[in-house]
């Protein structure tokens, strides 16, 4: 891995002109078209407008970020059509898409991974905070495919400023917000600056917030869980052990030259947050342990370039290489000490050299490498040390032909783990299944093709239509391969298979988008089939006192859609009047029944008012009650109602500036997260109130 690293930067210095000391004009940096500004980045290494994407992909800009509450990932998409959070209280969450998490949605930061253990279990958190982005773009079926296995089901690109891939437009530019809210005492501020001096750029950036124990509206403690275990719960109105602190920051500087940049960035991520646990008055285990907190901490170091080329063939080559070392603790509270330790130190790199466009056809061919060390140490331990290392190459292509077009890609994967099985015993449970570490084989090897078609139609400038085929390969993960031992995130013991093989999908997916003067509708519908779909079942036997989960490979369908639409009332210069729409669906069935923590339905209605001054929306979100179709081992969750408002304030007309309140819950409603391991101890937060203020410089 260090010697491609080393390729890299030298094939990328060397078409930069650095290595042999040729510069560019100081007065100027890349072209940027005005198609370049609609591109979504994470979709191919060629420029794609959103309206002609084939599959569905979601943008959430800086802008949105600014006004956004302060939360994890997951919190911060959780309302996405087709996007839910596994809320493990307000320190952890990762986006949950189309019914699929974990190790199946993959989490990048300007297009290469966190290698952080996010994916490893619930109450883990990302390793990236919103408030450092300029922009998260969400995706979701085939487009996934330049990306690996590890996003069989979506891909989330944080993607931030601060390697500099352009010059500033002002001597010094940048943005600043910050906000105060009710319910947790939550603080934040966030900001960025960036200037520079000729050919070289600067970038500095920071994200801080802190918040208590959140209110909520009921017992945090469900009805149903007490009932069934013969809990009494406690009658708090918080959820107690659910604060937060979180510092962030980092700089980076690049030379920018008139056709491409390099350059190089440092960030350091500092967290510490508790996971909620059940506040029940009795029974009281005198085993337990007590609440447990979350001390995370990530060194990240990234290198990234861009360079037009003068051929004929290609016209540009540009590279990600991304390294970080991360470990988190998890402290018990009451005794001060270590309970597990969890470490990941890791390289990714990214190298893409894209067609030169001709006569409608776009392209790129992509090299990928991965290598990771894992490993867990302490009380939970569930997971040996494993060493894990991928190398994979792509291509995307795209011929468009105005009327009609078609999208290809291609993937072939190799991903190899090299687990420490020296020594490690075989739990009773493991062993009734008939495992033995003794005679497992350390080294798993796996390889996947993947490949996708998308077919599109555009009849006139308001409507586009596509369908899109793919077939797509994950390896499992290590814990899927080799788990034994107690899960203190998930409340199980958990036991992996040495022996699975890889997971694939073949999948459709039809999508309409139309858009006029006043309107626009975007829909997705979808199915995806798995040979293979890894997941956890209960086998029915104890260990540790806990109920022993077993990693099982079945068959399983995935179906559902997304819709969006909106629609402009009214409009009368600077103002106007504006209705927004939005619903999801997705089921899942597998030959070993309903999958565990299948979202429900939702339906979300916006209206909101707008002018050069003053701008204010009311929305109403409604999820319906996971009652029906349940894994034989989760309970049901209720159906909910949310009532949000916004408003929001330019004091001085034509700048940058805005001051925002928002008001969350109005209506003070108990919501339980159905696809949250802890929904029944931590629904949602109750009603809230936020002030805060944004500005762009």
């Amino acid at each position: 891995m260090a010697i491609l690293i080393r390729t890299l930067l030298l094939a990328s210095s060397a078409a930069l002109g650095l290595t042999h000391g040729v510069g560019y004009a100081a007065d100027s940096g890349p072209a940027r078209s005005e198609e370049a500004e609609e591109v979504i980045i994470t979709a191919a290494p060629y420029a794609v407008s959103l309206q002609t994407l084939t599959t569905s992909v979601n943008v959430i800009s800086r802008e949105d970020l600014d006004l956004a509450t302060p939360a994890g990932l997951g919190d911060v998409l959780n309302g996405l059509s087709g996007v839910r959070s596994t809320f493990f209280g307000p320190g952890a969450s990762r986006p949950v898409i189309r019914g699929l998490s974990g190790p199946r949605v993959m989490i990048l930061q300007n297009g290469v991974g966190l290698v952080d253990a996010s994916s490893v279990s619930p109450d883990h958190a990302v390793a990236s905070d919103p408030g450092e982005a300029t922009r998260i773009e969400v995706l979701r079926g085939p487009s996934t495919l330049a990306y690996g296995g590890s996003g069989i089901g979506g891909v989330v690109n944080i993607i931030d400023d601060r390697v500099p891939s352009t010059k500033p437009q002002a001597p010094i530019e940048g943005h600043l917000s910050g906000s105060y809210g009710t319910g947790n005492e939550g603080r934040s501020v966030s900001g960025a600056i960036k200037t520079g001096m000729g050919p070289i750029v600067v970038v500095a950036d920071m994200v801080t917030r802190r918040s208590s124990d959140y209110e909520v509206p009921s017992n945090p403690v469900s009805d149903r869980l007490a009932k069934q275990d013969g809990l009494t719960a406690a009658t708090d109105r918080k959820v107690l052990n659910s604060s937060v602190e979180l510092d962030a920051y980092g700089a980076g500087a690049s030379y920018i030259g008139a056709r491409g940049f390099i350059g190089a960035s440092v960030k350091r991520t500092d967290t510490t947050y508790g996971v909620p646990f059940p506040q029940i008055t009795a029974p009281i285990d005198p085993a337990d342990e007590g609440p447990v907190e979350l001390h995370l901490k990530q060194t990240r170091l990234d290198v990234r370039g861009e360079h037009e080329l003068d051929l004929e063939t290609f016209s540009k080559v540009q590279f990600s290489i991304g390294h970080a070392d991360y470990e988190h603790a998890e402290i018990i509270i009451n005794e001060g000490s270590v309970g597990t330790r969890f470490a990941s130190k890791g390289t990714e790199a990214r190298f893409e050299i894209v067609h030169r466009e001709h006569k409608g056809h776009k392209g790129a061919i992509g090299l990928q490498a991965l290598t990771r060390d894992f490993q867990a140490i302490g009380d939970e331990a569930f997971v040996p040390p494993v060493e894990v290392s991928e190398l994979g190459l792509f291509t995307l292509q795209r011929f468009d032909r105005d009327v009609w077009g078609i999208d290809l890609g291609a993937r072939l994967d190799q991903r190899k783990f090299t687990a420490d099985l020296t020594g490690r015993p075989t739990s009773d449970a493991a062993a009734l299944g008939g495992l033995d570490w003794a005679k497992a084989d350390r080294t798993q090897s796996f390889t996947n093709i993947s490949a996708s078609l998308g077919l599109f139609w555009k009849p006139n400038d308001q409507l586009f239509y596509a369908l899109s085929l793919a077939r797509n390969g994950r390896a499992p993960s290590e814990v899927e391969l080799f788990a034994d031992g107690p899960h203190g995130g998930t409340g199980t013991y958990e036991i992996g298979n040495p022996n699975f093989k890889s997971e694939t999908v073949t999948s459709i997916e039809a999508t309409v988008r139309y858009r006029t003067d006043r309107a626009q509708l975007e829909g997705h519908l979808y199915r995806a089939h798995y040979n293979g779909f890894i997941e956890e079942n209960p086998t029915g036997e104890i260990q540790d006192d806990l109920p022993v989960f077993l990693f099982t490979q079945t068959n399983a369908d995935f179906y559902g859609f997304e819709l969006d639409v909106s629609y402009d009332l009214w409009t009368d210069g600077d103002r106007s009047l504006k209705l927004e729409l939005g619903s999801d669906l997705v089921r899942g069935d597998t030959d070993a029944g309903a999958p565990a923590r299948i979202p429900p339905y939702s339906v979300t209605g916006k209206i909101g008012w707008q002018t050069a001054v003053y701008s204010a929306e009311l929305e109403l979100r409604h999820v319906g009650a996971a009652d029906q179709h349940l894994a034989a081992f989760e309970l049901p969750t209720d159906s909910y109602n949310l009532v949000n408002v916004t408003a929001h304030w330019k004091p001085i007309e034509g700048k940058s500036w805005r001051l925002f309140l928002d008001a969350h819950n109005l209506t003070d409603e108990t919501a339980r997260e159905h696809v949250s391991f802890l929904k029944d101890v931590a629904p949602m937060p109750g009603r809230s109130f936020r002030i805060g203020s944004a500005l762009t410089f």
